[in-house]
């Protein structure tokens, strides 16, 4: 094995003839907490005879008693024996993968790329992030998996149920290479209980939202949203250009949420964010996305308060609790009368809150890790009482002019369901979700996360496409946008000209902007022309957050600004598959789970390889326009205005639009009823 891994032997299947050798766990690399199974015995024999149907009879009597280890010690079956060497996983350009053909190299590349050590919280448990959010449920999958991607056809469909690759299937060529589902349950069965069961047996998986879906491109994709969003969050409560010296305390360094730092810097203020795992915060303070690093609550107040003097801008990582964090700003604030911080919320992983997302206050990092698994009724009770803990702190810090709202990380559930003091008479939440905030607004105007991967793994191929995304966003901007377009608009320019100079890259080539419908399939059509022309020296792999205008139906998070009654219900995520199933895309996949949690949420993504053909170019703009918007046509239904505007704009411009009118009531109409 050179610096380089043989990806030819990486795809030619599951080797049983022999077996590879037993194969411990790194020590180099963090690990997924274990679980507590609590499975009966015939539920424990059964995860393990699922295990084994992977393999011919031949092997079970070395694996079996292998698999039984790992079942009762970690709580699930990885199969250890066959994880490649997770060091030299990374997005290789995709003329190294030997295919078929390139929508195969392609989607390898990003499954690569999701356990990229640099990339993935947990590689060796093929958990990318959020605590649990996995590629696949054990290293078998995997390797099939790539096995069925290398040899594929255009021919061919490839089926992924929760992980496991139920086989190749006859197909067209029009129709997607993958479908992917992830923990599609019963609704009645949908419950946390019985995920953990399933999961443990190996019947189903947590894809997350982007994780399962191998599309998420690391931390980059986030700041663009966390950058957003406390830039707005700045105007809403402090006012236009007033950033400069204001204070953003948050927690979490993990996949998703290490993103903050570098945000906190791009918006201009002095942010904190406390973390519970040394290596967590190592990572992003040696990636520099973290510049300062303070190991008690006093040091942190001093730095806070120099940092406010100066306006610095300033991002700090807190090693300890943010329980703690929060109790010395108040304790501070409550003996000298003043308030240090302005802007508040959390990115701890609160969808998983006993097992391994939140840690209490009340034990150390291990401790934690010891007890979830070995105790866990004592360890939930532990993690409610700290959640109460962390409310009071800021709902005193917020009685003296802080603000604070919940990032959508199940943050406001969770605490209610400890009995923390979060909701109003009504049973509504006292601090609003970000998507209230800001995002929603955002979202209802068709502007959300796209993404794309230059394949080829040369910096200067995503620099030629910054370009070309660049020069779409400035030709909208001469056609004169609403004012609320205008402002999206710009920002996002402003992103993409200093993308390089911001070092967002982690892992492949690859770039996030909030781009609307229009801009999505202008950028996507440029692309396709770049790479047919040499411009740009291989395809492009569009993809997008799931957390995006359509993509996602949580009546805690995307859709919470939804008031019409349907933000409980899920049509949006399904149609947004079928359709882009219908017009194209490479690949398809929908989740039960994402960012608030198993049971809470419907999400729904694509993947699209742009190889220069007309039939991409063709099939890209199609499927963009559906995968806009019908989310667009969602709100401005459940009467939001700049979706009505929204569609009203793409009516009269796109043919073939004709969506039905939402007429919403006047409030004279209703009063007397």
């Amino acid at each position: 094995m050179s610096s380089t891994m043989d990806l030819v032997e990486l795809c030619s299947g599951l080797q049983v003839n022999p077996l590879p050798p037993p194969k411990e766990r790194s020590p180099d690399v963090a690990h997924a907490p274990n679980r507590n199974h609590n499975l009966s015995s015939s539920e424990r024999l059964q995860a393990i005879k699922n295990a084994l149907r992977y393999f011919p009879k031949v092997c079970h009597n070395e694996l079996a008693p292998e698999f039984a280890k790992e079942l009762d010690e970690f709580g699930h079956i990885y199969m250890y024996r066959f994880m490649p060497d997770t060091s030299l996983m990374r997005a290789y350009p995709i003329s190294e993968y030997k295919t078929n053909i390139v929508e195969g190299a392609a989607i390898i590349l990003m499954i690569m790329n999701n356990l990229d050590r640099r990339v993935a919280q947990f590689p060796e448990e093929l958990v990318t992030y959020g605590g649990n959010g996995q590629v696949f449920s054990n290293w078998a999958q995997f390797r099939i998996t790539l096995h069925y991607l290398s040899t594929m056809t255009n021919e061919q469909t490839l089926s992924m149920m929760s992980g496991h690759p139920a086989g190749l299937f006859p197909s067209h060529k029009r129709s997607p290479r993958v479908v992917i589902t992830n923990g599609m349950m019963i609704p009645n069965y949908s419950s946390k209980d019985m995920y953990d069961k399933l999961f443990a047996m190996g019947c189903t998986m947590y894809g997350q939202m982007t994780a399962g879906s191998y599309c998420y491109i690391g931390p980059q994709g986030i700041v663009h949203g966390t950058t957003i969003t406390v830039m707005n969050a700045g105007r809403k409560y402090l006012g236009p250009n007033n950033m400069a010296g204001k204070v953003y305390v948050t927690a979490g360094l993990g996949g998703m949420s290490g993103a903050q730092g570098k945000a906190i810097v791009i918006a201009g203020c002095i942010g904190v964010v406390a973390e519970v795992s040394r290596e967590a915060l190592d990572k992003r303070h040696a990636q520099g996305w973290i510049q300062k690093v303070v190991d008690s609550v006093d040091e942190c107040i001093e730095v806070v308060k120099k940092a406010r003097e100066e306006k610095a801008v300033l991002s700090i990582g807190f090693y300890g609790n943010v329980v703690s964090l929060w109790e010395g700003f108040a304790e501070y604030t409550e003996r000298t009368g003043e308030n240090l911080v302005e802007l508040a919320s959390d990115q701890t992983s609160l969808h998983n809150p006993f097992n391994g997302g939140y840690y209490p206050v009340q034990l150390s990092y291990e401790e934690s890790n010891v007890m979830m698994n070995q105790d866990p009724p004592k360890f939930k009770s532990l993690v409610q009482e700290s959640l109460r803990r962390h409310v009071k702190a800021v709902n005193f810090l917020c009685g003296r002019g802080m603000n604070f709202w919940d990032y959508g990380n199940a943050f406001l559930l969770e605490a209610s369901r400890a009995g923390a003091d979060v909701t109003k008479p009504d049973g509504s939440f006292i601090y609003p979700t970000y998507v209230q905030l800001t995002i929603g607004n955002v979202f209802s105007l068709g502007f959300g996360p796209f993404r794309w991967v230059c394949a080829s793994g040369k910096e200067e191929d995503l620099l030629k496409t910054d370009q070309l995304a660049a020069e779409v966003i400035r030709k909208q901007l001469e056609e004169t946008p609403s004012p609320e377009e205008e402002g999206n608009l710009r920002d996002n320019l402003t992103w993409v000209e200093k993308a390089m100079e911001n070092k967002m890259v982690v892992g492949s080539q690859a770039r996030i902007l909030y781009s609307n419908q229009a801009g999505r399939s202008r950028m996507a059509a440029a692309f396709n022309k770049a790479v047919a022309s040499g411009e740009i020296s291989a395809p492009v792999i569009l993809s997008r957050d799931h957390h995006d205008v359509s993509g996602t139906d949580s009546p805690y998070r995307e859709t919470s600004n939804i008031t019409d009654g349907s933000m409980w219900c899920a049509d949006m995520a399904v149609q947004n598959v079928i359709g882009d199933a219908l017009r194209g895309a490479t690949y398809v996949s929908i989740h039960n789970g994402g960012g608030v949690g198993w049971g809470e949420v419907m999400n729904g993504g694509f993947g699209m390889v742009l190889d220069g053909s007309d039939e991409a170019g063709e099939a890209a703009v199609s499927m963009l326009h559906w995968d806009v918007s019908n989310g667009v046509c969602r709100r401005a239904w459940a009467g939001h205005p700049l979706a009505q505007h929204a569609i009203s704009h793409t009516q009269a411009t796109v043919p073939g639009y004709n969506i039905t009118t939402c007429n919403v009531a006047d409030e004279d109409t209703l009063r007397n009823l």
